[in-house]
């Protein structure tokens, strides 16, 4: 049973206000705003602590080391902005997966990547 402190509590705030994959980087710097001198390794061991409590999901993008967020998204579609980095899901849909796939083989799941500026980043450049 896992204590519920103060590091824990926070990193669980951060993923519930920012409702996208976070990496242990943003995770850290998100969550020491809330509490002062939360170290990198504090923020590991939460999220080890959170994906064996069932209240963290890890999501696995081509290239890039894993990022978390909160359980239970049936979405497996992202937007990674090319300028600041950051993940985030994309709400759309493929219909059929299947029609993508060569002809006589069968798709048993699939993942959508998509990349590009942020409205953030966009929003930076434009003032510039």
């Amino acid at each position: 049973m896992n204590r519920n402190t103060k590091q824990r509590r926070a990193l669980r705030e951060v993923i519930e206000e920012n409702d996208r994959p976070l990496s242990p980087p943003e995770l850290l710097a998100l969550a020491s705003v809330k509490v002062d001198g939360l170290g990198i390794a504090t923020v590991y061991r939460t999220i080890k602590s959170l994906l064996e409590d069932g209240a963290l999901a890890q999501v696995d993008l081509p290239g890039e080391p894993p990022r978390y967020e909160l359980p239970g998204k049936s979405m497996n579609h992202h937007f990674q902005c090319e300028t600041c980095r950051k993940v985030f899901d994309a709400p759309g849909h493929l219909d059929a997966p299947q029609t993508l796939a060569p002809f006589e083989f069968s798709v048993s799941d699939y993942s959508l990547m998509l990349y590009g500026t942020c409205k953030d980043c966009l929003a930076t450049s434009a003032t510039k």
